[in-house]
């Protein structure tokens, strides 16, 4: 566990390693803002974000990505609208891999016509954008094993069976705080480095807020220790950066 530094922000995402993508904070407000207007499932929306957070943005900054992307969608350095694109691509294609039946293309391009306002996508750009969109992740789509997402639904289950606290500790409360954390980049890297240690923290974080002081009397700290085998000092650190920035 370890303090991960800052992401800087610029108007354009740079093609530079060491510089961040400019808008990566805006980009990932929109594509939760979307999923939520399309009511996404949940398992879709955090499968959409780790797409397009932990391995489609990454890639932008990668050698790969400036010695062999020509085509004018990832055109160097990547506009933001195009962006807002890409993060729509990752909800269909996280919406393929889940959902019986897909989100529709004629959907997608709805939600694309109204909220990106500084340039039309034509159903072929979207369908393009697709295979540009998987040819960056190899065709590796992956699964959402081990992700925080269902690490905390698994312990949000398990803690309603063992405590009668455990009912007011919210999975939907824990998405929203989810939600907030993709604002906050040195949090948000922990999805990726340290996803059982955030998801303890956020059960943890969302016990602290919504659970009655009087009723505080279950070792929540000491259980997912037990649970999940996460330090709880660790943890504990973590559940501070959480509430700093979600209550702070």
């Amino acid at each position: 566990m370890t303090e991960t530094k800052k992401i800087a922000t610029n108007e354009q995402i740079p093609s530079s390693s060491s510089s961040s993508p400019s808008r990566r904070l805006q980009a990932v407000k929109f594509l939760i803002n979307c999923a939520d207007q399309l009511k996404s499932s949940p398992i879709v929306k955090y499968s959409a974000l780790s797409l397009f957070a932990h391995r489609f943005i990454p890639h932008l900054s990668s050698s790969r990505y400036r010695n062999t992307h020509h085509h004018w969608l990832l055109k160097n350095p990547l506009h933001f609208p195009h962006l807002q694109l890409f993060s729509l691509i990752s909800l269909w294609i996280s919406s393929k891999t889940h959902d019986s039946p897909p989100l529709a293309l004629k959907t997608l391009k709805s939600i694309g016509d109204q909220c990106i306002k500084d340039q039309h996508f034509t159903k072929t750009d979207y369908l393009d954008a697709e295979i540009l969109f998987l040819q960056s992740l190899n065709f590796e789509v992956g699964t959402m094993k081990n992700s925080v997402f269902l690490v905390i639904q698994e312990l949000t289950l398990k803690l309603k069976e063992v405590a009668r606290v455990g009912e007011m500790v919210s999975f939907q409360v824990c998405c929203d705080v989810m939600d907030l954390i993709y604002e906050n980049d040195d949090i948000s890297r922990m999805f990726v480095e340290s996803p059982v240690y955030l998801a303890a923290a956020v059960v943890v974080a969302v016990y602290a807020m919504t659970v009655p002081k009087k009723m505080c009397e279950f070792p929540v700290v000491g259980w997912v220790n037990f649970v999940t085998g996460c330090r709880e000092e660790d943890v504990m650190w973590v559940v501070k950066l959480i509430l700093q920035h979600v209550v702070g």
